[in-house]
């Protein structure tokens, strides 16, 4: 009995720690909204200017303002907020991905019959369900049209194309599920 209460309590510490950390990480889907900024935040940061890279979000102590090779040097305000967009989305996709492979690790909650190490997963859904990724493409596809239809100008001439909306704030899409 007591491998199986070691067992209990293990498996108890490990679903709380996961739910925990599936918290914190759906935090990171919701971009700052400037209506929930205190007033000194305010008067240092307004959300719709990118004209001083150097006052953006996320310039932390002790490295301060961070930009070895000058991809910031000499860049336009809305080539900054297409830099700001690509940095969110690819960091949004990469916390989910390292979020997915532990979380497989142990338990796979989609597919109870694809066991072993994580890293062999994708091999084992393609064998077992062929249009899982097919319809994981459309699904992605589908997402991937609303950022657009959100964020990004139409390109009605040469000029506009690859440039976001002046009142799209990079990152915000709406989805806030969560309220947060």
């Amino acid at each position: 009995t007591n491998t199986s209460q070691l067992s209990h309590t293990n498996n108890t510490m490990h679903s709380k720690l996961l739910l925990a950390s599936t918290f914190g990480a759906a935090a990171a889907f919701q971009a700052p909204a400037a209506s929930k900024a205190t007033s000194s935040l305010q008067a240092m940061y307004n959300p719709s200017s990118f004209d001083d890279v150097q006052s953006l979000p996320g310039i932390l102590n002790p490295t301060g303002f961070f930009d070895p090779a000058g991809l910031s040097n000499d860049v336009s305000a809305s080539e900054l907020k297409r830099y700001r967009e690509a940095e969110l989305t690819h960091g949004r996709v990469a916390m989910l991905a390292v979020l997915g492979f532990l979380v497989a690790e142990s338990w796979h909650p989609l597919f109870a019959d694809v066991t072993g190490p994580a890293i062999d997963h994708l091999t084992q859904v393609r064998q077992e369900y062929p249009a899982f990724f097919e319809i994981g493409a459309l699904v992605i596809g589908g997402l991937e049209v609303n950022r657009a239809l959100v964020g990004w100008a139409f390109p009605d001439s040469r000029e506009k194309a690859g440039v976001l909306n002046e009142d799209y704030y990079p990152g915000d899409v709406g989805f806030d599920p969560l309220g947060l």
